[in-house]
């Protein structure tokens, strides 16, 4: 069974020993501004202002739920830059290894409140030349990317610049005492200028442990068709997620040393969810199974996690929801096959209680 190896704090050069963490999470958040009203951004008259970002999102839901877990990046020292790293901070994510760059700015961008799967969706980003995408191996502290059980990685980070490209290159090689690798590959259409350079999030997957990909994403990156094929073209991690979008997930799990081959996998249904905007709930099930994950607990479970996880930001307009607590996610993902399938969560589902009904209770209306 895959487990985060144990690991001793190490000493960086910056601040003396680093403190262990459960996940370190590495890479670009935004300041994010969310429509008061639907409509198109043309039309939009004002925005509430929030936080985005992959593996801030990542570090800041398993903080909320108890797990300890640092946040590596760049921000710029302007005000939004405050605001990141105080928002990031409150949710109990160690920030201390996040650097300043007076030279460049912090990340914005706006989107609608549409689904991003649909065609009316729109999101308007401005990170180019951001702090961020000046990210290297050499600007950034070594042991505190070690010190940690997991380190979580996204393909976004290396579709920001040819140096951070090169970060991720060097953080996925395969090389003796690192911490479990875990790698979303958050194929972004619009961040790579055609689907060739894409293919590149193929060879940084195969350096991971740990994989999470949509089927849709790599139907669209990779041209690969279904989660067999994603599993043959990815025999080198441990173990492999692939999303199904509201079907479900399915882990494969290697035998055997990497290049070797998967079992037929575990598939889990996906909930039946209220949705409010579909934004952070891929980073909400990465957060959920990479808990499952440090605990040791199985495969069903960690999917079931995952899912849980997923639903509560699906269920909330922003990219960051409040995870269940940890003993309400762990009664929901016992239960048997048929009382899952029936779960039916929406808005404030994960309170104790539902609308006066424990949410395990709820059932699909008709």
């Amino acid at each position: 069974m895959i487990q985060p190896p144990d690991v001793s704090g190490t000493t960086g050069p910056d601040a003396g020993p680093v403190p262990v963490v459960d996940v370190v999470c590495l890479g670009e958040s935004m300041v994010t501004f969310l429509p008061r009203l639907p409509g198109r951004l043309a039309d939009v008259p004002s925005f509430d202002r929030a936080i985005g970002g992959a593996e801030s999102n990542v570090a800041c839901t398993l903080a909320r739920t108890g797990h300890t877990t640092r946040w590596i990046s760049r921000l710029g020292t302007d005000g939004f830059g405050d605001h990141l790293l105080a928002a990031v901070a409150g949710c109990g994510v160690d920030v201390t290894h996040v650097r300043r760059d007076p030279l460049r700015p912090t990340g914005v961008y706006f989107r609608t409140a549409g689904d991003r799967a649909t065609g009316t969706h729109e999101v308007a980003y401005y990170r180019a030349g951001s702090a961020a995408s000046a990210m290297t191996v050499d600007g950034l502290d070594p042991a505190a990317l070690r010190a940690g059980r997991i380190l979580h990685l996204s393909g976004i980070t290396a579709a920001l610049s040819a140096d951070c490209l090169g970060l991720l290159r060097e953080l996925t090689a395969r090389r003796p005492g690192r911490p479990l690798l875990s790698f979303d590959v958050n194929y972004r259409p619009g961040l790579w200028r055609d689907t060739a350079q894409a293919r590149v999030l193929l060879d940084l997957a195969r350096g991971a442990d740990l994989v999470f990909v949509g089927d849709d994403e790599a139907r669209d990156a990779w041209g690969l068709h279904g989660p067999r094929a994603i599993s043959r073209a990815l025999p080198e991690p441990q173990l492999l997620v692939v999303k199904q979008g509201r079907a479900g997930a399915t882990v494969f799990r290697r035998t055997g040393e990497p290049g070797g081959h998967h079992d037929d996998g575990t598939f889990v249904p996906a909930l039946n969810v209220d949705l409010v905007a579909a934004t952070g709930a891929g980073d909400a099930f990465a957060a959920g199974f990479l808990s499952a994950t440090l605990r040791g607990l199985p495969d069903r479970d960690r999917l079931r996690h995952g899912h849980l996880w997923a639903a509560a930001a699906l269920t909330v307009p922003g990219d960051l929801a409040t995870p269940p607590s940890r003993p309400h996610a762990d009664r929901l993902a016992a239960l048997d096959d048929t009382a899952w399938e029936r779960l039916h969560l929406g808005p404030g589902w994960t309170d104790a209680y539902v609308s006066g009904r424990r949410a395990d209770e709820e059932v699909p209306t008709h």
